[in-house]
């Protein structure tokens, strides 16, 4: 069987997201970088493999995937992580939170990260930053209320996918230059993780 191949540029969070469930399950993994400004993914080799053309892509012995989360689930079933647990109400709840932060948390960012981190010169509506920071923040709260009440987990009170996701997500937060709230469960969260030998490689100040 030939190693696992993910592709993408490690400045992507979803792209960490993969690489650091592929460290935590112990699979012997080939990083390949993807992704503008290194190599542009809409070239027709890339394309065969993800019409998209966005990161992170694996290939798994001639098996091809893509979307981060579902790649994070499939490499944990797999590999028999209890990142991913076999208990069906259990993997439920992993399975909401980790699809909460990518159909809810994740597009409450954009424009105030486009404008406040990427300084996007066309991501400059005042309204709609606005707009973005307060849908945003009551987000960030609602993952403070989950993480006080789970014990410092987001499900389940133990580690899984989810938290993987979500520091990833704290992240983007306390890296964006902007006034927040104070959130203690997410910043104790956050930094637990980020003290793990796997979590510094991808919460490191280095990475944006």
């Amino acid at each position: 069987m030939t190693r696992l191949r993910i592709l993408g540029r490690v400045t992507s969070s979803n792209v960490r997201k993969v690489l650091w469930t592929a460290d935590l399950c112990g699979i012997d993994y080939e990083h390949e970088i993807w992704g503008m400004p290194h190599r542009d993914p809409k070239v027709p080799e890339f394309l065969a493999l993800n019409p998209n053309a966005t990161v992170p892509v694996i290939v798994d012995d001639g098996f091809v995937l893509w979307e981060s989360s579902a790649i994070m689930r499939y490499l944990a079933q797999k590999w028999g992580s209890d990142l991913w647990p076999e208990d069906a109400r259990q993997r439920a709840l992993v399975d909401q939170w980790l699809t909460w932060q990518a159909t809810e948390l994740l597009p409450s960012w954009l424009y105030a990260v486009t404008a406040f981190l990427a300084r996007n010169p066309a991501f400059d509506d005042p309204a709609r930053i606005a707009q973005s920071v307060d849908k945003w923040s009551g987000n960030m709260r609602m993952l403070e209320a989950q993480l006080a009440e789970g014990g410092g987990y987001v499900a389940n009170g133990r580690l899984s996918l989810a938290d993987l996701a979500l520091a990833l997500s704290s992240h983007r937060w306390f890296s964006t230059p902007f006034e927040r709230p104070e959130l203690p469960a997410v910043t104790e969260h956050y930094q637990r993780l980020k003290a793990t030998e796997a979590g510094r490689k991808y919460l490191g100040d280095a990475t944006p």
